[in-house]
């Protein structure tokens, strides 16, 4: 037809079909054979095939994109128009045509000559099997609506019948209801453009792959449990319906879909899981809680009062007093045992937040590859082993405080995300891209001098500030010496209790011996000393075990190594730990333990020095 195809117009002047070929890009039509010229009344140079379209372009790209995916397709969905504005009843087949620009083969099939053919083919047959044949079919649908149309609208389950043909023949009152539909509108058309042409997401639902139609196509029952239909005012419904083919005299007759509507049941459903989820997180946040609280109770400090009438114990005093009942950060720093813990727990259980937990976490306490999940939380998933979602440390803080004990341990890399947490209120955890809102306060401690921290880059510079707003000093033992005799009365009283045993006199001589001992280990090495004490006292006094006073010696000069010398001292005897263990780091019985470290303070060295376990292995 077109002076640029003239191959094209030789290969279409043969087709059986009215037939045109479209270039979908330039939305022209490149040839027509006869036929579809005389269908669509197409002139001598055509106007783009768009023109002919009557309700858009949308359905027709869909169809397109259809042909492109599966290399053909068909549809009767794209309505058109003849060139003089006549509506044309058509079915469209595409197929691709591969060359230098990709082309769409048309195919017109005119629907309303198809019904003419499909009406003289059953006119034939009627004639050819007599009256009989044509009053059984009419009787089949009409016995059919007179018995049961009381039973399908009194029927509480919306029904439908479709003919072979996918045509609507029947349309209960519920299913009226419930679809917003009339018989008026359903009757005779196809349904499943009307009521199920789309997916909940938006995707379209093909004829094809509709089990509806699978029924009477294949000839089998199918059971659908959640699927969607779609109301006459555009709105969906969530359905489960059974799709169940009928035959008259064992000829397929259609099939006859029962549908209930399960909206209202799904919206429970998700509310009921959205509630079992919210009870989940809170179930778990409340026993690690309780786990938490459970365990501060068994430990001594919690049954601890801070005792001393120092000038060093009252300084810490009216410091707690001065900042407990606000939301201030404070940094605890002083030796280990000199009662940061306790400090800690007199600030929270004189602030406003005395009624909900403190969180003690010691991050020392924890592998460095699992401080993230522990202190921030988890989601299942996050990563291998996480077989739920965990709440961290400072979500179980929420609305409490957070004590960070020997915050020094915190690996450098986890630091940042703390600051971020600490100055936004809010945390996320591992693994989950969801922020929760926290409201807490933080006390931190450590044992070493803020400036040592600073110099050593063992903490960020922001954090410290961040966490050292309000700092207190706990005093070592041996400078407080006054303080030595209530403690140690007060910790005697506490381990007789626990023993069931008579509280035994604390003699002057006994006084006199832990006021000249330097006591290293400060509160914790005092209770330590009573408790054992209190086993072996069995008389009226206390039977008190201390080393003797250290004495000054007169050592020999020792040789002057060089630094490489102490390294490799250093590194010798950590292998020596590890061959002694087995390799093992950490545990009572780990080369830690040996070598009085704490595990990340080892893990640390043996890194920095290249131990591996060639090293002590073959030792």
């Amino acid at each position: 037809m077109l002076d640029d195809a003239p191959s094209l117009d030789s290969l279409l002047s043969e087709w059986p079909a009215p037939a045109l070929i479209l270039d979908p890009r330039a939305d022209r039509i490149v040839t027509a054979n006869s036929m579809a010229t005389r269908l669509m009344g197409l002139p001598p140079a055509p106007p783009p095939f768009s023109s002919f379209l009557r309700d858009g372009r949308g359905r027709l790209v869909v169809f397109l994109d259809e042909v492109d995916y599966r290399g053909g397709a068909w549809t009767r969905d794209v309505a058109l128009e003849c060139f003089d504005g006549t509506a044309l009843n058509c079915e469209l087949r595409g197929s691709i045509l591969n060359g230098p620009h990709p082309l769409v083969l048309l195919t017109f099939l005119d629907l309303d000559e198809l019904d003419q053919h499909a009406r003289i083919t059953e006119t034939a047959d009627l004639h050819r099997g007599g009256i009989s044949a044509w009053k059984r079919a009419q009787t089949f649908f009409s016995e059919m609506e007179r018995q049961n149309q009381l039973i399908l609208n009194a029927a509480g389950e919306g029904i439908y019948g479709l003919n072979a043909e996918g045509k609507t023949t029947f349309v209960n009152r519920a299913a009226q209801e419930m679809l917003g539909w009339t018989t008026e509108d359903l009757l005779g058309k196809d349904i499943h453009s009307i009521i199920h042409h789309h997916h909940l997401c938006g995707d379209p639902y093909h004829h094809h792959d509709c089990p509806i139609y699978k029924s009477f196509r294949f000839e089998q029952i199918n059971r659908i449990e959640d699927e969607v239909f779609w109301r006459k005012d555009g709105k969906p419904i969530r359905v489960e319906y059974i799709s169940t083919p009928i035959y008259d005299h064992q000829v397929l007759a259609g099939a006859v879909v029962i549908f209930r509507d399960i909206t209202e049941r799904k919206e429970n459903e998700r509310k009921l899981r959205e509630a079992l989820d919210e009870v989940a997180a809170l179930r778990d946040r409340l026993e690690q809680e309780n786990a938490y609280l459970q365990a501060a109770i068994t430990t001594e400090r919690a049954h601890h009062d801070i005792i001393g009438d120092s000038p060093a114990m009252q300084q810490v005093l009216a410091k707690i007093d001065a900042v407990a009942q606000t939301d201030a950060t404070v940094m605890l720093t002083g030796e280990t045992g000199t009662g940061k813990a306790l400090v800690a727990s007199a600030i929270h259980k004189d602030s406003s937040r005395r009624n909900r937990a403190l969180i003690h976490f010691k991050c020392g306490s924890v592998a460095p590859e699992a401080i993230e999940a522990e202190l921030f939380g988890q989601i299942k998933g996050a990563y291998p082993g996480a077989i739920r979602d965990k709440p961290g440390q400072l979500e179980l803080a929420h609305g409490g405080t957070l004590f960070l004990d020997d915050v020094e341990e915190l690996p450098v890399e986890q630091q940042g995300k703390l600051l971020q947490a600490l100055r936004t209120g809010s945390v996320t955890r591992l693994g989950d891209s969801r922020s929760k809102d926290v409201d807490l306060r933080v006390i931190a401690a450590t044992t070493c001098p803020v400036d040592y921290l600073l110099s050593t880059g063992k903490m960020r510079e922001d954090l410290l500030l961040n966490l050292n707003l309000f700092p207190i000093t706990c005093a070592p033992l041996r400078e407080r010496p006054e303080d030595i005799p209530p403690l140690a009365l007060h910790l005697l009283k506490i381990a007789c209790r626990r023993l069931n045993r008579q509280v035994p006199l604390i003699t002057e001589g006994a006084i006199q011996r832990m006021l000249e001992y330097s006591w290293p280990g400060n509160v914790r090495e005092l209770r330590n000393v009573i408790e054992r004490a209190a086993i072996v006292s069995d008389g009226q006094k206390l039977e008190l075990e201390l080393a003797a006073p250290a004495t000054t010696v007169q050592m020999k000069p020792m040789a002057v190594r060089t630094d490489a010398d102490m390294q490799q001292m250093v590194r010798d005897n950590i292998v020596a730990s590890l061959c002694e263990t087995g390799g093992r780091v950490s545990g009572s019985d780990g080369a830690a333990a040996l070598l009085g470290l704490k595990p990340t303070t080892l893990y640390s060295r043996l890194k920095k020095l290249g131990i591996s376990e060639a090293d002590w292995s073959g030792a």
